[in-house]
């Protein structure tokens, strides 16, 4: 497979013919570095056969405009390999795949652009307000800043997904030890758009579970309790990114499962 940063995105590609194009936008504070952060997922969908660009942001308070930049990152990028031949020129499904604030990146896209995407995932998504990010920006010793506010605030987030949202094929995914996730009031805002084409899943992790890699633990010449320690440490986090994947590559692919 083939990552190569191209005009500020991170893009891979892969070597079997290219069946789709995802464009993927990642959590906050961890959305600078993707190619890091998500390598383990971000790869897994390149080697069957999807192109994945990876459009990193920094996080501001203008979601707004970070949504505005981040398509015109991607679309900058998708013209380019056409035009160098990387991509065919002819119609290749696009999805759009967010993690966390990525979801809102995704539904701010859909919303306000008039872009063509086959379908969205979004993963963990959550619209909290500025002054209630505290748990997830406590995870990344962030101190919360009070008195300022998000734009689009939440409120006015659900509104213009109730009114405008266009992306109509969504999997919806949340993990059962995510107190961060707000998957279930998201669900309710596209059920009423599109009922029967709106899909949630609930896997076993937390919101973190999409950063973890998968690691192959090494053992030395003699098998010591650490090492059970850390195969069945690693065996659990494994599983539940495993599950991920699988639960990416069939809702795209559902041939894939068979």
């Amino acid at each position: 497979m083939n990552c190569q940063e191209i005009s500020g995105n991170w893009v891979y590609l892969p070597r079997k013919k290219i069946i789709g194009i995802i464009h993927f936008l990642g959590g906050a504070f961890v959305a600078t570095v993707p190619q890091i952060s998500y390598r383990d997922i971000l790869e897994q969908i390149t080697r069957e056969g999807y192109a994945v660009i990876a459009t990193p942001f920094v996080n501001t308070f203008n979601h707004f405009t970070i949504a505005r930049e981040v398509l015109n990152g991607f679309e900058t990028v998708v013209e380019r390999l056409k035009r160098t031949n990387m991509l065919t020129q002819g119609y290749l499904p696009i999805y759009g795949l967010g993690h966390s604030m990525g979801c809102k990146l995704h539904l701010l896209i859909g919303s306000l652009y008039e872009v063509e995407r086959a379908g969205n995932i979004l993963i963990s998504f959550n619209n909290f307000p500025a002054s209630q990010a505290v748990p997830f920006l406590e995870q990344f010793n962030i101190s919360p800043v009070f008195g300022v506010e998000f734009a689009p605030s939440p409120l006015e987030t659900e509104k213009i997904i109730v009114d405008n949202y266009n992306t109509r094929r969504n999997l919806l995914i949340k993990f059962d030890q995510d107190n961060l996730d707000q998957t279930n009031m998201l669900n309710h805002l596209l059920q009423n758009r599109f009922p029967d084409l709106t899909t949630v899943r609930k896997l076993v992790g937390n919101h973190l579970t999409p950063l973890n890699q998968t690691i192959q633990w090494k053992t030395g010449e003699f098998y010591t309790p650490l090492d059970a320690i850390g195969q069945w440490f690693n065996q659990g986090m494994s599983q539940n990114v495993n599950q991920l994947k699988r639960e990416l590559l069939t809702w795209l692919n559902p041939m894939s499962a068979f």
